[in-house]
């Protein structure tokens, strides 16, 4: 799949190739999401839904939560195997291929009939839509679009004698400054985390982009883990905690990094934006959000 934009993972609202249940009154569709960031997502989704009802009564729309991204890839694989598929599913855009592979996937473009809808379609930015489509066709469009970012605590940063307002640009500059907080802090902070569980894919796809190297082919068809760059890229993390001694060695949970971060167990952290809002409304402290360091 296309990847135009770096480090980007794609929620793909995707239409799934069951037939809605029609009633005599009314037509009632079935949508499994995740939920996989902070904040009330089930909230939002459930005001969708009522907003969208309201506007058109005749559709029912069950909502239901179905654990994170792979619980609800899981239940939605495992429903289709029982006949009894959701019309609608909110995915990762790397499960297209298994789903085309399944037959279990309807292209937008198939069910678009009007200039309206067509509009519709073309209305999203369109480097938000390349990696929910193949080979000219839409199969997914982009919800709860995220990438990964560097939070930094100012404080954290003032008290090691950094500048609280100057994030590091480059991977020399991220593993001086995450060392002098931990020198700075006597060992009771780490300078940074980069989580190695929950999507450590992704991490490892952010650390070959800021070393300009791309780990597959556009089509998806081919890998490139063994060549220098990704390589570099992936010394350059472990080195972090062996070399620079500025990151916990071993695992690294995704799930319990925002609240390390919260808790200033770590000055820096590499999470989604997702997290931001939940971030902003929980931090006892001045924090910032960078562009990720590159290798220069």
């Amino acid at each position: 799949m296309r990847l135009r934009t770096p480090f980007a993972m794609t929620a793909l609202a995707a239409g799934l190739l069951s037939a809605a249940q029609v009633n005599a009154d009314s037509i009632d569709l079935t949508m499994y999401y995740p939920v996989s960031v902070g904040g009330a997502l089930t909230d939002v989704i459930d005001n969708l839904v009522d907003e969208f009802e309201s506007e058109h009564p005749d559709i029912n729309v069950e909502a239901i939560y179905a654990g994170n991204y792979d619980d609800t890839r899981v239940r939605a694989m495992s429903a289709i195997e029982a006949g009894d598929a959701p019309q609608l599913s909110v995915l990762f855009s790397i499960d297209l291929y298994e789903l085309i592979e399944q037959n279990a996937i309807v292209a937008f473009d198939d069910l678009v009939e009007t200039d309206e809808e067509r509009e519709w379609l073309d209305s999203f930015y369109p480097g938000l839509m390349e990696n929910g489509q193949l080979d000219g066709k839409t199969y997914g469009i982009p919800f709860q679009r995220s990438t990964i970012v560097l939070f930094w605590n100012k404080d954290a940063f003032e008290a090691a004698g950094l500048d609280p307002e100057t994030p590091p640009e480059n991977w020399e500059e991220m593993a001086d400054m995450a060392a002098t907080v931990r020198e700075a802090s006597n060992g009771d902070q780490w300078g940074v985390m980069v989580p190695s569980t929950g999507y450590p894919y992704w991490m490892f796809q952010a650390f070959a982009f800021q070393n300009g190297h791309r780990l597959m082919s556009e089509d998806g068809t081919e890998v490139y883990f063994d060549d220098p760059a990704a390589i570099e890229a992936l010394e350059y993390w472990v080195s972090l905690a062996t070399e620079h001694n500025a990151m916990p060695d071993g695992t690294i949970e995704w799930g319990t990094l925002r609240q390390n971060f919260l808790e200033e167990s770590t000055a820096m952290m590499w999470h989604t934006t997702g997290n931001l809002t939940a971030v902003r409304s929980e931090a006892n402290f001045d924090f910032g959000v960078a562009m990720l360091p590159m290798n220069t």
